[in-house]
């Protein structure tokens, strides 16, 4: 493919982005670009901005509160066609201080891979791509990746919404439940 082809081609298909953002203000950088997109009549190239949270349970004065904590501080995850307007107009939002994967002087960046992608938005609950497993609960899994990498345990509980599995593993002697992306898991056979 010709070089000039395979730029236009890129110009033209929705991706993923990483933007960089002054560390705690990813939620205002994601109403200011939100704006812009508005008012500079950008819509059909910015489609979705992201700021990748999961709630977590925290324990205060005795009672659960839910609290969303940011899965990746300082960065913004921008769906968008790399056009030359809407790459100006992200890198000039205040409070972006780049884009990951620019090399700078005037690069553009590379996106984000579709399965890494995809991972972030199934830990949230908004992946559209669903995934069928070749297990069920109370069924021997090995876990493919990540810190448990190796480790064989039984599926306590799965959440087809994320994707994800509750599964027991031994951990210093106790079968503790451990949150594991089905991709991340297989069925162990005995």
């Amino acid at each position: 493919m010709s070089e000039v082809r395979k730029v236009q081609q890129e110009e033209t298909e929705k991706r993923w982005y990483v933007v960089n953002t002054y560390a705690g203000h990813e939620n205002r950088v994601k109403e200011n670009l939100e704006k812009r997109v508005e008012t500079m009549g950008i819509q059909d190239c910015l489609f979705r901005i992201l700021v990748a949270e999961e709630a977590e349970i925290e324990i205060k004065n005795g009672k659960q509160v839910e609290k969303m904590k940011n899965l990746f501080p300082g960065y913004l995850f921008v769906e968008m066609i790399m056009t030359d307007d809407a790459w100006y107009v992200v890198r000039n939002t205040p409070g972006v201080t780049g884009f990951i994967g620019s090399s700078g002087g005037g690069a553009k960046p590379f996106p984000v891979s579709p399965d890494e992608i995809d991972s972030i938005l199934r830990r949230m609950g908004q992946s559209d791509k669903k995934i069928n497993v070749e297990f069920k609960v109370g069924d021997t899994v090995k876990i493919l990746s990540g810190p448990f990498s190796g480790m064989i345990g039984r599926v306590d509980s799965m959440n087809n919404q994320t994707q994800v599995a509750s599964v027991l593993i031994l951990l210093f002697g106790r079968e503790t439940p451990t949150d594991i992306n089905y991709n991340d898991l297989a069925p162990e056979l005995e």
